[in-house]
Formats: structure tokens, C-alpha cells, sequence
């Protein structure tokens, strides 16, 4: 299927593994130009020699997006070698985990900077151009957290039920201009985030990762974890010409393991 997003420039944050690396790869095989940024050299280096293989130009940068300095070079950099971005795909890491009552204030206020900040940033960066020209797409990469808030993760139950909010009054102020914005909330999905909040519920609860694994497979319908690539899927087809009449949608993609109706 042809997405028209061919001679689109695409960011995409935290794009060196994972969901959004997947994303990234749907974007560069529909023929848009890639920029990516993460914290990991090595890993971008990776991710970097992967897309161009595909035939796509790609920038990548070194930028940590819970910090102003790295916002402003990933807007800087990205300006300045492309004056455009047309798709914005917000992601980063997750905060740490802990009991709601457990986080101390400087916790909050880091979690805060990693998690909605970005957002906020990136799109008083990005989106006026997008409206100017008539056309623009932003996905962000959340969790099913926002509809189930899961066991001590308070500080991602909040933060990005934030950034959902947020989302939800953007796409409302910008839909006219043909701007869409639209989250994606994987479930389990086999990532390295995953691994990491696996181990973490082993060492609270005593339960065998084996088993932690097992349990998140047992909950989801699908009967089994998500793959990355079809998370990158869902994002990229929000992000179509397809899909210009959906946008303010928080659109679950975890195998049938939220319960609920809306």
C-alpha cells in the first residue's frame, strides 16, 4: 500500500531500537527522508547503517530529550540541514518505577522532563510549520498505561496520561490546518523496555522473569507479547495520507489486553 508519505522528512525520536526504530524503518521503506536521535551512539550507528540501506538519506543525532540542551540541538540540527519536519514521532524512554507514594519530588519533576516536556517542546518547535504548509503529522508513543495504569508505575501512569491531554487539546486546535495528532499505546511488547520493567517486577514481587513474561502473555488475548514492527505499522499508517480524517485518538495496539470499550 502506498502511504503517500514519499518525500516526507520524518523525526523520530528515541529511534535507535525498539517501536520506534520499527517506525523508522516504515518510514524510510515509504521513501521519506529519516532523522533520528537518541542517547546511544553505538545504537544509532546501528540503526543509522540499517535505514540507509534501504536507500533513504538519513541524520541521526546524539541528543538525551530529558534535557533542554538535547531538545535544542535535535530542533536545531533538524532545521537547519532539512528547515522542515512534516512527521513527528514523540518517544522516549520510560521513567523509573516505584509505589505513587515512593517518588520523591525530584522523581516527578525528571520523569515530568523526560516524558512530557519533549512533547511539548518538539511540537511548539515543529507544528507551526506544519500548519503554514497545509499538512503535518504527530504520533506519540505511549503506553496501554494510559488506559490501565499498571503496578508502580506511577510515575508513567501520570505523566503519560499528561501528554495524552496535552495531544488531545493540540489535535483540536490544529485539525483545520490539516495537522493530525494522534498516540499509539503498545501493550507487552518485546523491547528492551520491556526486559528492564520485567526484571524490576521480578526483584518486587520474587516472581521468576519466566514468569513475569508468562503473566503479561496470559493477559493478553493474542496470547503473546507484541513485535515491534507491527507497533511501527499502526504509527506509520497513522501518519498517511490515508489517514487524514483521523486524529485526537489515543489507539491502543496491545493484543486484546485492555478490557474495556472506549
Amino acid at each position: 500500500m502506498d502511504l503517500g508519505l514519499k518525500g516526507k522528512i520524518a523525526l523520530v525520536c528515541g529511534g535507535s531500537r525498539g517501536i520506534a526504530y520499527a517506525a523508522a524503518e516504515e518510514f524510510a521503506r515509504e521513501g521519506c527522508t529519516v532523522v533520528i536521535c537518541a542517547r546511544d551512539a553505538e545504537a544509532l550507528t546501528a540503526a543509522t547503517a540499517k535505514l540507509e540501506a534501504l536507500g533513504v538519506p538519513v541524520l541521526a543525532i546524539e541528543a538525551d530529550l530529558a534535557t533542554e540542551a538535547g531538545i535544542t540541538k535535535v530542533v536545531d540540527t533538524t532545521k537547519a540541514r532539512f528547515g522542515r519536519v512534516d512527521i513527528l514521532i514523540c518517544n522516549t524512554g520510560g521513567p523509573q518505577t516505584g509505589p505513587a507514594m515512593g517518588q520523591d519530588w525530584a522523581a516527578w519533576q525528571k520523569a515530568t522532563e523526560l516524558l512530557l516536556r519533549s512533547v511539548v517542546e518538539l511540537t511548539r518547535a515543529f507544528v507551526p510549520g506544519m500548519r503554514e504548509r497545509g499538512w503535518g503529522r504527530v504520533v506519540a508513543i505511549t503506553s496501554l498505561a494510559v488506559k490501565r495504569p499498571q503496578a508502580s508505575l506511577v510515575l508513567s501512569n501520570s505523566l503519560r496520561a499528561a501528554v495524552t491531554g496535552y495531544l488531545r487539546t493540540l489535535a483540536d486546535e490544529v485539525a483545520k490546518d490539516g495537522v493530525t495528532v494522534n498516540s499509539v499505546l503498545p501493550g507487552f511488547t518485546a523491547t528492551e523496555r520491556l526486559d528492564s520493567l520485567a526484571a524490576a517486577t521480578s526483584s518486587r514481587t520474587g516472581q521468576s522473569r519466566e514468569s513475569v513474561f508468562a503473566g503479561w502473555e496470559s493477559e493478553t488475548p493474542v496470547g503473546r507479547l507484541g513485535r515491534p514492527d507491527e507497533l511501527g505499522a499502526v504509527i506509520a499508517f497513522l501518519c498517511s495520507a490515508r489517514a487524514g480524517f483521523v486524529t485526537g485518538q489515543a489507539i491502543l495496539v496491545d493484543g486484546g489486553a485492555v478490557k474495556s470499550l472506549l
